[in-house]
């Protein structure tokens, strides 16, 4: 029922088939069928109660933090369709801000990647990423219009274990504005992502930009003190 709502075969504002048919439809009974609609209530994915049909609500589509590096990962979850242009991978000195992030000294080789990310065919995120030059090198061989980066560097070894998010706003430069068809200076959600080995080795350094009337970011989290926050990436 997830994947139909946020593939838009159940549209926002569309009433949920009856309990009944769905026990009927899923081969199940009511229990747990009230408990999947209890879940989708629960995230806010659905609405309705106290005797009135659910219906689809006008909510964005979250995933958990676990997948939240791996854009492909998190479509796929979805039930959406990721995809990819690559517009650049490169070997050329790491400017400053890469090697500070990643622990170099300005003018050492890194491998640099410019990427437009899509859903289901619709440009959502110009994807800017530098990895140090033994990690990068390994592009080289792998074709980025492909699927996800991150999947394919941990097959092959790679300890991408920890990450650090930093969000921000930026005004759209001429390249995110022709990649996501906005105006130039329109405001853009950022994302910039330092990615280490578990023994804190820098492995990647991100600046991803999206575009917020189609991407959103939550935080869920509580008083309790053993219960980490929870960010959320969300399909408007």
């Amino acid at each position: 029922m997830r994947q139909r709502i946020a593939t838009g075969n159940l549209p926002v504002g569309a009433s949920l088939p009856s309990e009944a048919r769905l026990c009927l439809e899923f081969g199940a009974s009511r229990g747990p069928v009230r408990q999947a609609l209890a879940t989708l209530r629960a995230e806010r994915v659905i609405g309705g109660g106290r005797g009135k049909p659910p219906v689809v609500r006008a909510q964005p589509m979250a995933q958990s933090f676990e997948v939240f590096r791996s854009f492909s990962s998190w479509a796929r979850l979805l039930g959406r369709e990721a995809g990819q242009r690559t517009l650049e991978v490169a070997r050329r000195p790491a400017g400053n801000v890469a090697a500070d992030a990643l622990g170099l000294d300005p003018g050492e080789p890194v491998v640099e990647l410019l990427r437009l990310r899509l859903l289901d065919g619709e440009p959502v995120m110009v994807e800017r990423t530098t990895f140090v030059e033994p990690v990068g090198r390994l592009l080289f061989d792998f074709d980025p219009d492909s699927g996800s980066l991150f999947g394919y560097l941990t097959g092959e070894g790679v300890d991408l274990t920890v990450a650090r998010h930093v969000f921000d706003a930026i005004a759209a430069d001429a390249t995110d504005a022709e990649l996501l068809d906005v105006p130039l200076g329109a405001p853009l959600l950022r994302e910039r992502r330092r990615t280490t080995s578990a023994a804190g080795e820098p492995r990647e350094w991100s600046d991803d930009r999206y575009r917020p009337d189609l991407v959103t970011f939550a935080v869920d989290n509580g008083q309790a003190p053993a219960r980490p926050a929870l960010l959320r990436m969300e399909v408007a």
